[in-house]
């Protein structure tokens, strides 16, 4: 089983070249109406496809590969400044071993290439993160992720989001062990756990919710990726296997949303209000227990209730706001730790995986 390594991940020329003046005017179309800023994608059907090609499965994923870098072309031209890719779930170390293999060469071989494509990467000014239990990659494939991120990280045009030995089960599991961590070494209270902080302990903290999700292969199923923050996507099933996929779904998927803008904007929106509110009622109950408490034990208090509320909610944000500076420090040491000897001298001691 082999596979090359000469596909690009920015294969500028190839597509000026194949690009027709319809679907530049189809992108100029596009552009009127509201475009998302994030898209998510389940490139789903590598293996069908290899099936029926009748090529080896590596090759299919290969051709998923360059489908991918194909994508990112599309989205650079419609400016959507943010893509999520569901590259390889946990759940697929339990395919054969060949095949594992072969997946593990494949991300050896395509981040290789990144690190030999910097110069285009930084044209287009693209931050690279890498999402999952990075420590389940082979630690050669661990190090090239690092680099990429290292190099990437103070790119702001453009961000591409790699889950790789990703589940969003595991994700969300991760968030609130570290909620409980941050509770147990005192930087939190139980009451200041809620929606909020644990969409701020994901992996994708620093990153909006998906407005698109995009999954191909005709499956009509999340597979357990971006579990939370897809409630208030909108959801396009194309059923096209993934490196059968053109620009003409990618222009109807997009258009679907476009559709769809509205409703979901609203009803995010509306969730938003529901969080705040939500929020202010738990302030409220635990400034007006604190009160209580105080006159049970007969300190003096000359503070009214809503200073007391102004002052507790001040009290939790400045409590979260140190406790979400210490994950992200150690985040960042963890990433720090994978990079090869060679990048060492240039490492900084915090703030590796950038905010952009």
């Amino acid at each position: 089983m082999t596979t090359t390594v000469d596909s690009e991940w920015f294969p500028e020329e190839k597509y000026r070249v194949q690009k027709t003046w319809l679907q530049s005017f189809c992108t100029r179309v596009l552009k009127t109406g509201p475009v998302p800023k994030h898209i998510a994608f389940i490139m789903d059907g590598n293996r069908r496809f290899a099936k029926k090609a009748s090529v080896e499965k590596a090759e299919g994923h290969r051709r998923g590969f360059d489908k991918m870098a194909e994508m990112l072309q599309w989205c650079l031209d419609l400016d959507i400044k943010e893509v999520t890719v569901y590259a390889f779930s946990t759940e697929n170390f339990k395919r054969s071993r060949e095949e594992v293999n072969g997946l593990m060469e494949l991300a050896r071989q395509k981040f290789a290439r990144l690190l030999q494509e910097k110069e285009q990467l930084m044209k287009h000014g693209v931050c690279i993160r890498v999402l999952g239990e990075l420590h389940l990659l082979p630690k050669d494939v661990q190090e090239a992720v690092a680099e990429a991120m290292y190099f990437s990280r103070n790119n702001t045009n453009a961000i591409l989001n790699v889950c790789l030995a990703y589940t969003s089960r595991n994700e969300i599991t991760n968030a609130m062990k570290e909620m409980a961590v941050g509770v147990e070494e005192g930087f939190l209270r139980p009451s200041d756990i809620s929606e909020e902080l644990l969409e701020r302990c994901l992996y994708t903290s620093h990153s909006p919710d998906p407005d698109l999700l995009v999954r191909t292969s005709g499956e009509v199923r999340l597979s357990d990726f971006l579990l939370w923050q897809s409630n208030y996507s909108v959801l396009s099933f194309v059923d096209v296997l993934w490196p059968e996929f053109t620009i003409w779904h990618f222009y109807s998927a997009v258009l679907h949303y476009q559709r769809n803008h509205a409703s979901v904007t609203a009803a995010r929106e509306a969730n938003k209000q529901d969080q705040a509110e939500r929020q202010q009622r738990c302030d409220l109950t635990c400034a007006v227990r604190e009160l209580e408490t105080r006159r049970e034990q007969n300190q003096e208090t000359s503070t009214n209730m809503q200073e007391k509320l102004k002052q507790y909610t001040q009290e939790r944000q400045a409590r979260i706001t140190k406790f979400l500076a210490h994950l992200e420090r150690k985040r960042a040491e963890n990433i720090n730790c994978l990079l090869p000897e060679a990048s060492d001298r240039e490492r900084p001691v915090t703030k590796l995986v950038p905010t952009c």
